[in-house]
């Protein structure tokens, strides 16, 4: 039976997953949401569920250990999202989605490995700011939270909000379901916004960049 917190857990984790479903977010059987529970356990979506139409019930319930406790069979991606969780205390939230426009930006060429998208607009430097290319490997490959948990440590005293897995889509993290849904809308306009401008704009200067930073008290 689901605590009070499991149920609220669960029932965002479905709203989310049906808005992301709604807006084209997300297709088919593709992508993944889980979320940190108090006991150091997690909810994660079941393997090859439709993010449109999850059961509550049916949620992947794993505990501590990443044994699974209740729930259809978890995400392949359950060594991903843990090993995000590791390296990154404070979070509450994963999310992996193959949004159109972020796998597309793969296919046709990052802005560079390390940041994957330039600094084009404001929110895009407030509300996600770098994001750096993970290099391809199959779904589900374990080596891929190696390489992840890489490019954390490589970030120093600014850690990225997500990562970009080549030909799969984003892995983005949050306190909150909705809060990593918000950075993963904002991502995805801006791949859509460089892909569909030509020629090309340009970054926002430095030190514009600079004023946004000093004045939202933010690191980049």
């Amino acid at each position: 039976m689901s605590t009070p917190d499991h149920a609220a857990a669960r029932a965002e984790i479905c709203r989310v997953g049906r808005s992301l479903f709604e807006r084209g977010y997300v297709h088919a059987t593709a992508g993944n949401i889980s979320v940190k529970l108090p006991d150091g356990g997690h909810l994660i979506t079941p393997t090859d569920a439709c993010l449109g139409f999850l059961d509550p019930a049916r949620l992947a319930h794993v505990n501590a250990a990443g044994e699974q406790l209740s729930g259809d069979r978890a995400s392949k991606t359950l060594t991903l999202h843990r090993s995000l969780y590791a390296a990154r205390p404070d979070i509450g939230c994963v999310l992996h989605t193959h949004s159109t426009h972020l796998v597309a930006l793969t296919l046709a060429g990052v802005w560079r490995d390390d940041e994957v998208l330039p600094p084009i607009t404001p929110y895009f430097v407030m509300k996600v700011g770098r994001v750096p290319l993970i290099a391809y490997r199959r779904p589900g490959d374990p080596e891929v939270a190696q390489l992840v948990a890489d490019a954390i440590a490589r970030a120093g005293v600014a850690p990225p909000r997500a990562v970009l897995l080549d030909r799969l889509g984003p892995l983005v993290w949050a306190e909150t379901p909705a809060a990593a849904m918000a950075t993963l809308e904002e991502l995805e306009e801006t791949a859509r916004l460089w892909l569909m401008t030509a020629p090309r704009p340009a970054p926002l200067p430095e030190e514009r960049i600079q004023e946004l930073l000093s004045t939202f008290g933010l690191r980049r």
